[in-house]
């Protein structure tokens, strides 16, 4: 692996592993030794990977396992992982323009190609007051789970294979970019409007899965702090901080054009 050089040239650095037992583990555990970034500490397979909630995500050699470790102020935390959604959007369109028009966001932080996962991204705070903060970024470049209750690509079963060191040089410019563009949290709104552009569900009856039980409704817009803003069945608006959204797949022509 290895930085674009902008990103160099801007002092984030890289630590690159082999194998990791998890990526955001080993920022996390540098967090805690002092380490404060930027810095991306990268894997070419994982032993323990996970996802959010604590769920295991499947880390085959020939994915990208990547993890930014910044330091933020704590209260925009959550508004990284649509940062980070925009970079990932951005490199794969960089690398493999061909399916640009196929990706698209899910709220909040996967990414989808013609309707199936083949990126997500998970945020771990180190605490004590430090400000560290772990963006943790997989991405499936060669192969995908086959057994997922959402249905999981690659990039490579779209027609568009490319390695991971790859995408990870430009991964690391169009990181450094969007975050300049957030500028500390100062800049989300123009985040927000651009990851609104990108989003997956936008305008249709979507179904969210919380803690406690499902609600369905028509997915209108995120709120000024990037929560879910859903209009119920019965006229009412109800905004979501957290949970896991399904989107109705594309159909067969949408998938194509």
């Amino acid at each position: 692996m290895r930085l674009e050089p902008r990103a160099t040239a801007a002092g984030v650095r890289l630590v690159a592993h082999e194998v990791l037992g998890s990526t955001n583990a080993e920022a996390l555990s540098l967090a805690r030794r002092g380490e404060r970034g930027p810095l991306w500490v990268t894997a070419h397979r994982q032993s323990a990977g996970r996802g959010r909630r604590g769920r295991a995500w499947v880390s085959e050699l020939g994915n990208l396992y990547a993890s930014l470790l910044l330091t933020a102020p704590a209260r925009h935390w959550p508004e990284l992982s649509f940062v980070a959604a925009l970079a990932v959007h951005d490199a794969v369109a960089a690398v493999a323009g061909h399916i640009e028009p196929l990706l698209a966001i899910k709220w909040p932080n996967d990414l989808l190609l013609a309707g199936a996962k083949f990126a997500g991204i998970l945020l771990e705070g180190e605490s004590g007051g430090t400000g560290a903060l772990v963006v943790g970024i997989g991405v499936n470049c060669a192969n995908h789970p086959g057994d997922t209750e959402y249905p999981a690509t690659d990039l490579a079963a779209a027609g568009a294979p490319v390695s991971p060191a790859t995408l990870f040089a430009a991964l690391s410019a169009k990181m450094l970019e969007r975050i300049a563009q957030w500028n500390a949290g100062e800049g989300f709104s123009a985040i927000r409007a651009d990851w609104l552009a990108r989003a997956a569900g936008i305008g249709e009856a979507v179904r969210v899965r919380l803690a406690d039980r499902e609600i369905i409704g028509l997915f209108e817009t995120l709120d000024p702090a990037g929560g879910l803003v859903l209009r119920l069945p019965d006229g009412a608006a109800t905004t979501i901080a957290a949970g896991d959204l399904f989107v109705p797949m594309p159909s067969a022509a949408g998938a194509a054009g």
